[in-house]
């Protein structure tokens, strides 16, 4: 599992800072600079850890891959060394975490490896790699099985205020029992990390091998102190080595003695391991020229040489490979992936200071080798582990299979002739009780189950049987003592099983005297590959390997990481090999025993759960039938008996099952399968054949049984069998007028009939002689094309050939329901649910009274019948016809516009019982507009008018007609759209264009607007004087102001607010002062010359167009600044509607894109207003932030930075919005990243925006809102309420008028 975590930059530099400090202690290369100045005594290991310890880096000693840049890794280490449960009685192990879910099945049995492996809890293949090593450290863990319950304390004592438990050292020993003895193809480790403190996250964060090597070492040591094995990791793991520097001059010898419990080799540059070690413990660094050493005998600098050797090996020799490093230039951590070699077994006489000893004291054996596959900043560990104890079944599967199938090949060939002794062999041991029997024995079974000897029969082909037997080791095994033979699959069985009562299997193999557990797979490990028996942990998956795959690992991305050497000395007793139980407790030993009862009682239930299957019985005495189907007389829990059985049974045990569910049946008990239908259960077929099984003849969960005699139900013979189900078919007719619900054309109605029934009996049971049927076997909701009408040629055919299925629609037509459809070549091509009908109510005001009638039409009859017919309804004189028109009447009572009398229903739209009124005027022809207009721009005061005009007439004929009919006088006028919001909106200025062609569509409203449009490609914009007012004291009452704004009719004026007698600022002030017709192409100082000359604007004093700001007014206020002179008008989209105001300055203003214009104002001090406002120009070319704008009001007010706060003001919300400087807080990683700029949201910071500020030196409140905010917020309030409650009314009104709508339609 790959784990990509990132880690911090910083913390990553001092990891390897450190690492690459103590390799520069380790390596002793030769340095090409070195300070002068006396040389002190170099920091040990030690201090270096003590010294980052105490400078809040923590164990991070090793840059190892996925660290944490927020100290993952010591917050995830840090409980092992400071909360130890056993130092703080009466806190629970792993208090305060969630309950973890029970898995609902058991767990995988072991796999053919005979190897446990551990689960990933996300993050954890570090960890997983290293319990691996340890496990596979027989003296380790032996020594920690040493330790009993009177020492460590028992874990069931955790929760006891008095008892000092150890829960570390009680968790690793359960953890190894269970990988050596639990059947389970994978342990957890959940209850170890528990113990360590660690949460949820940590579990899914990956850390460095080595770095949790270190502290989980230091955290036995110090859960140990007090306990035999309180020197277990020095004993195993501690060595020393001894740095000496020798004086040229004096040989005065200057030594210094290192502690280690693991050795840091250096990878870059270096072919191997022995290269590495031949650099730190054989070359020695020399002290010259200006790099000298001052010597304490001679007190003075002198040449010298320094050097390093091992000075005493431990039994275990932990070697941890550099491989992560910093690249200085590109400031970067980065792995070595280059060849690097390492032996499988090594002699560090060369390196020792000692080197009088015997070669075995030198020599070391490779038995763990820690991979990592990724890059330095994420990836996944695993484990090669060499077998010591030879504990694994170590055959490579493929080779196992194959020796397997030539060994048979070979067999055949030798004249076996379709005989295999092999399995006859594997049958005998497979039966016997005790799974082994003595070789003599097997002999005589095998006459007994041949009737012939072997002598007589294979000795020729294959020889003696003992020697037959020893030739296929890869299936049988034979004792230590080569008298009993067993099958070798059945090994597992004996080390892990347990009988059926839960005893320990030990005791039952060991009455049957079968004590050679520790010997019978030892025999076979030591014939292949010479001992070197290798496996592949990880996670939870253990598999073999070779020894050369080792040599893989050499180099990569995937590569060695960690190397773990064993003195060669170190023997094994002879009862621990291929013995898991050796050394364990015994109350771990019971622990276990009865967990692998328990797993295998699970594992029968779980078995027994996924081969069981509920089956639903039927009852004949509680059924009926009728309609061509079974139906239950009871209901269905009464009917309907649930029998769960296993799908292994026979046919058989379900009829004996049956017979004990019905204690009083009588006569033959017939069982057969059944199936719910819509018409209802239908049999199939009858359930023959007691010995199959009940998964053989496919009965699957859920399966129908019905119980019967086999011939009839409640004296009604029944047929089964696909050729007789029922299909259930859903049979139309036309609704006749007041038959059916409301809204429905059709009473329908179902009817079933055999599949097997022919369609000539469907027509006599559903039609007179002279009546249709039509089908459609998509349903009655299709479209009309898969309709079709059933011919006198296919009445002969039966319900399933033609198609027809459970759902399937038939419409019966009578004959008088035939002409309201259109059937041509057998398609129905104007379909039954277009018959409905249109209301039509007389608006004509006549000497009859105004009337509604309801006119039967389809979406294909023309709207003159229509017409006719209801005229005729309403007896309306036939001569009217020309001078009345049909128009369709909305929900609210208007009218619309007329239809065309050549248009039929589907081409104008009209929905089956839309109402339309019967009114005065001709009906517009398909050439012909019928258009709405208006005059003015208070649409909603002035009424509207209609007229009919030509499509092909131009948009000056239509004026002119629409002008002579409202009896408008002149020519100053045109024509404008209506918008969404019924607002005058674009105008039509293409007067020569027709109608057609500007997309005026029939029923559009148009208004006619005073004034001539500009020529094309010219502007006609209003100008407005724009300038901000400034007042003393009091003016109107603070109730009757909104942020000191009064808003009068004609021009916006303002007034000032508030109880200061200071200068108060307040909003703004527009004055029209013209219009003016320019250009597009004009630039915007074009525009503000000629907005200079309107007679208005003589009474101001402007120099020149640099002294105005030109704005576009939005919601009759400034929007967005125009800023350069020289651009355009077209090149600002102003737009067709677009307003500018014009605002005096007093000096020349030139403003880049960069710039933007904010009205700045101090609040003052002690009181909730503000001085007058300040235009500030901010150039926000570099950046756009809050920091810089803060920056930029400090030095515009010479204050402090962090003695300001600032705001920006929304005056429609009449709220305040501070700017936060969250920046100057934000980590050293996050501020890499691109800072927010206050253009975006939340703040949308713009041309013209309102910025408070507040001196913090006088004032701390930091609230920037004023009294004029709280009157204003207050109105919104008022207004919002006021508007719900118009709302509420309006709804109220139109469901009412929409409910006295529907009752008039009905």
């Amino acid at each position: 599992m790959w784990c990509c975590l990132l880690s911090s930059w910083a913390r990553g530099i001092v990891g390897v800072v450190v690492r690459a400090r103590r390799g520069q202690l380790r390596a002793r290369r030769t340095r090409t600079t070195a300070p002068s100045a006396p040389r002190g005594p170099v920091p040990s290991q030690q201090t270096w850890r003590r010294r980052l310890w105490r400078a809040g880096v923590g164990a991070k000693l090793a840059s190892g891959p996925g660290r944490e840049g927020d100290g993952g890794g010591v917050a995830m280490f840090g409980d092992l060394f400071e909360e130890e449960p056993s130092l703080a009685p009466g806190l629970p192990c792993g208090s305060g975490k969630k309950a973890k879910p029970r898995d609902a099945e058991p767990p995988a049995p072991r796999e053919v490896t005979h190897l446990s492996g551990i689960k990933n809890q996300g993050g954890t293949c570090y960890l997983n790699s290293l319990l691996q090593t340890l496990l596979f450290t027989p003296e380790f863990r032996e020594a920690l099985f040493s330790l009993g319950p009177e020492e460590l304390g028992s874990l069931e004592d955790n929760n006891k205020p008095d008892a000092k438990v150890r829960i570390i050292p009680l968790q690793l020993q359960r953890l190894f029992a269970q990988l050596l003895l639990l059947d389970q193809q994978a342990a957890s480790t959940t209850d170890l990390t528990d113990s360590f403190g660690w949460n949820s996250n940590e579990e899914v964060r990956q850390h460095d091998v080595q770095e949790l090597n270190r502290i989980l070492f230091s955290a036995l040591e110090t859960s140990l102190v007090g306990t035999s094995g309180h020197d277990l990791i020095n004993r195993l793991y501690h060595g020393t080595l001894v740095n000496q520097i020798v004086c040229k001059e004096c040989k005065n010898i200057s030594e210094r003695q290192e502690d280690f419990l693991d050795l840091t080799v250096a990878v870059k540059n270096v072919s191997g391991l022995e290269e590495a070690l031949w650099n730190m413990y054989v070359e020695e660094e020399y002290f010259e020229n200006d790099n000298l050493y001052r010597c304490g005998a001679c007190n003075k600098l002198v040449e010298a040489s320094k050097s390093a050797k091992l000075r005493k090996l431990p039994p275990f020799l932990t070697i941890s490979l550099l491989r992560f490093n910093f690249d200085f230039e590109k400031c970067e951590r980065y792995k070595e992936t280059s060849c690097y070699t390492f032996p499988f077994r090594i002699n560090l006489r060369p390196f020792c200071e000692q080197t009088d000893l015997d070669d075995l004291e030198y020599m070391f054996d490779l038995f763990s080798v820690i991979i990592h596959k990724g890059g330095c900043y994420g990836g996944h560990y695993h484990v090669y582990i060499k077998d010591v104890d030879e504990l694994g079944n170590w055959q490579l599967q493929e080779e196992g299979n194959k020796l397997t199938k030539d060994k048979i090949v070979k067999d055949n060939e030798s004249g076996k002739e379709n005989e295999n002794p092999l399995t006859d062999l594997k049958e005998i041991l497979s039966q016997e009780e005790s799974k082994q029997i003595p070789v003599d024995q097997l002999g005589q079974k095998f006459l007994e189950r041949k009737g012939i000897s072997w002598n007589k029969k294979y000795r020729k082909p294959f020889g003696p049987l003992r020697k037959y037997l020893q030739s296929h080791s890869q299936v049988f095994l034979f004792s230590p003592d080569g008298n009993k033979i067993s099958l070798k699959e059945n090994y597992h069985k004996l080390q892990f099983g347990s009988d059926s009562q839960g005893q320990d299997l030990q005791s039952s193999y060991q009455n049957n005297n079968v004590q050679w557990t520790s010997e019978k797979l030892s025999t076979k490990l030591k014939d292949d590959a010479s001992g070197s028996h290798w496996f592949d942990l990880n996670d939870a998956k253990v598999r073999p390997i070779k020894e050369k795959d080792i040599e893989k690992q050499f180099q990569g991305k995937e590569s060695a990481y960690m190397l773990f050497y064993r003195k060669s000395r170190l023997k094994r007793p002879y009862e621990a090999y291929a013995n898991p139980r050796y050394g364990i407790p015994e109350h771990l030993l019971n622990e276990m025993n009865a967990a692998n009862a328990e797993l295998q009682k699970r594992r029968a239930e779980c078995d027994s759960a996924d081969n069981n299957i509920d089956l639903h019985l039927h009852l004949a005495s509680r059924y009926k039938f009728y309609n061509g189907a079974l139906h239950p007389s009871l209901s269905r829990k009464e009917s309907v008996l649930d029998l769960t059985i296993d799908k292994r049974k026979t046919l058989g045990d379900l009829r004996q099952s049956v017979f004990q569910l019905l204690e009083f049946w009588e006569g033959d008990l017939i069982l057969s399968t059944a199936k719910s239908l819509p018409a209802g259960l239908h049999l199939y077929q009858m359930l023959n054949g007691d010995e199959l099984t009940l998964d053989g003849i496919g009965l699957a969960d859920g399966a129908d049984i019905f119980v019967w005699n086999g011939k009839e139900v409640g004296g009604i013979d029944v047929l089964t069998g696909l050729d007789h189900e029922p299909v259930l078919l859903n049979v139309l007719r036309l609704a006749r007028y007041n038959e059916g619900g409301k809204g429905q054309h059709f009473t329908e109605s179902q009817h079933i009939f055999p599949c097997s029934a022919e369609l000539s009996t469907l027509c006599k049971a559903l039609t007179s002689s002279r009546g249709i049927i039509l089908m459609n076997s998509s349903g009655s909701d299709s479209e009309a094309k898969n309709w079709k009408v059933i011919s006198e040629e296919n009445m002969k055919k039966t319900v399933k050939t033609t198609g027809l299925t459970d759902g399937s629609s038939i419409l019966v037509l009578d004959r008088h329901d035939q002409s309201l459809v259109n059937v041509v070549d057998g398609n129905l091509t104007a379909f039954t649910h277009d018959i409905s009908w249109l209301q039509v109510k007389n608006l004509c005001r006549l000497e009859a009274e105004e009337r509604l009638v309801k006119i039967t039409a389809t979406i294909e009859t023309v709207m003159s019948d229509i017409k006719i017919t209801a005229m005729r309804e309403l007896q309306l004189e036939e001569q009217l016809a020309n001078d009345i028109c049909l128009r369709p009447i909305n929900r609210n009572g208007k009218l619309l516009s007329p239809v065309p009398e050549d248009y039929t229903v589907k081409e104008a739209e009209l929905k089956m019982g839309s109402l339309l009124g019967l009114c005065h005027g001709k009906a517009p022809t398909s050439t012909q507009l019928f258009l709405y207009f208006v005059i003015g721009n208070d649409l909603q005061a002035v009424p509207e008018m209609e007229i009919v005009v030509e499509e092909t007439a131009t948009v000056k004929e239509c004026l002119n007609l629409m002008l002579e009919k409202s009896g408008l006088p002149g020519d100053s006028w045109h024509l404008r759209r209506i918008d969404w919001c019924y607002e005058a909106g674009e105008a039509l200025s293409e007067e020569n264009a027709t109608l057609k062609e500007v997309n005026v569509c029939n029923g559009d409203t148009l208004v006619i607007t005073e004034g001539k449009l500009p020529p094309k490609g010219f502007l006609k914009v209003p100008i407005w004087w724009y300038e901000p007012l400034i007042y003393y004291g009091h003016q109107e009452p603070i109730q009757n102001q909104v942020n000191g704004v009064t808003c009068k009719i004609g021009d916006l004026e303002v007034s000032s607010a508030g109880t200061s007698s200071t200068y108060i600022q307040t909003d703004m002030r527009l004055c029209y002062m013209g219009d003016v017709e320019i250009s597009g192409e004009a630039s915007l100082a074009d525009l503000k010359i000629q907005a200079m000359t309107l007679p208005s604007f003589q009474e101001f004093s402007v120099p020149s167009p640099e002294f105005l700001r030109a704005w576009t007014v939005e919601s009759k206020r400034p929007g967005k600044l125009l800023r350069n002179n020289q651009q355009q008008l077209n090149e600002y989209k102003l737009g067709g509607k677009a307003e500018i105001c014009i605002e005096p300055l007093q000096k020349e203003e030139s403003l880049s894109p960069s710039d933007l214009l904010l009205r700045v104002q101090m609040c003052i001090p002690g009181e909730r207003d503000y001085y007058c406002s300040v235009d500030l120009l901010w150039d926000t070319s570099k950046e756009c932030t809050a920091l810089a704008l803060r920056q930029r009001l400090a030095a515009h007010y010479s204050l402090p930075v962090d003695k300001i706060e600032i705001a920006k003001y929304f005056p429609e919300k009449f709220e305040w919005m501070p700017v936060s400087s969250w920046t100057q807080q934000i980590s050293k990683r996050k501020r890499k990243k691109k800072q927010e700029s206050l253009h975006s949201a939340p703040y949308h910071l713009k041309d013209g925006d309102i910025i408070g500020v507040k001196n913090l030196l006088l004032d701390d409140n930091k609230d920037f809102s004023t009294m004029r905010d709280d009157i204003g917020k207050e109105k919104l309030r008022q207004l919002a309420v006021e508007k719900k409650k118009r709302y509420s009314t309006v709804c109220i009104f139109l469901c009412s008028q929409t409910c006295k709508w529907f009752c008039h339609l009905s």
